[in-house]
């Protein structure tokens, strides 16, 4: 594989897993140095394991704190002297009605799947003008429509997407590219109930344009093009990975 990020350091946040974890085995199969952080060291580990050691890092980070982020930030510094992209991946997903969903829910995933961001790149920003680096986040089809029992998830996803687009536009004087990623369905451990769900696969199959959902890899190769010089004159752009579902304008195949 053609290593685009060689001699580059890049942070992934939600590491431990899923979309993070397969964006932790790209970057460092193209030659980056990789920060992997998630909550849960034993998963960190497992990815790591299988990455150069002399290049990886795992620390566990919540980050729902943005001192923990800070810290992560200023080791990254520290151990490997540069930042060239963080990609904010960390994220949950709580489901249920408006009215019934707990609210305890609802400031779980505003702290993680909003502010995580936010704290991210409130952290990487200033090492960032130094290379002129890139920043990838993590939205969702969710952040540019509606679920039916997802408003929570729906309303934090939506917040990454426009702040995606206006992060772009103040960093671009800095050099600094801001974009996000929207993936559709992803076979992750958040998504494995919905995936046995035969019924519900069907249903899936019929709407999304090339007929499955994607796997963590699909996006991961999303995400390290975007943060790649290839991309050097693409920021403010919130990339559907979803085989065609938002293609559609909703309304049911006729031919």
């Amino acid at each position: 594989m053609e290593e685009r990020f060689e001699g580059k350091v890049v942070i992934v946040t939600g590491a431990g897993s899923g979309i993070g974890a397969a964006t932790a085995r790209r970057f460092s199969l193209e030659g980056a140095t990789v920060v992997l952080c998630g909550r849960t060291a034993s998963k960190l580990e497992s990815v790591a394991s299988a990455m150069p050691a002399s290049r990886t890092w795992a620390p566990a980070v919540d980050v729902r704190q943005f001192e923990a982020v800070a810290a992560l930030v200023s080791g990254t510094i520290e151990r490997f002297g540069r930042l060239d992209v963080i990609v904010n991946n960390a994220g949950i997903a709580p489901t249920g009605p408006i009215t019934e969903a707990p609210i305890d829910a609802w400031h779980d995933v505003i702290a993680t799947d909003v502010s995580g961001v936010f704290y991210g790149c409130r952290a990487a920003i200033p090492y960032l003008k130094i290379t002129r680096g890139a920043i990838v986040n993590v939205s969702s089809v969710s952040g540019l429509g509606g679920d039916w029992g997802m408003s929570f998830y729906n309303a934090a996803k939506g917040a990454v997407t426009n702040f995606t687009r206006a992060a772009a536009l103040d960093c671009a004087a800095d050099g600094i590219r801001v974009n996000a990623v929207c993936p559709s369905l992803t076979a992750t451990d958040l998504t494995k109930d919905m995936l046995g769900d035969e019924l519900l696969m069907e249903a899936f199959r019929e709407r999304i344009p090339l007929g499955n959902y994607a796997q963590p890899e699909d996006v991961a190769a999303a995400i390290a093009f975007l943060a790649s010089d290839e991309a050097r004159f693409i920021t403010g752009v919130n990339l559907p990975v979803d085989g065609g579902l938002t293609a559609s304008n909703g309304q049911p195949r006729q031919a």
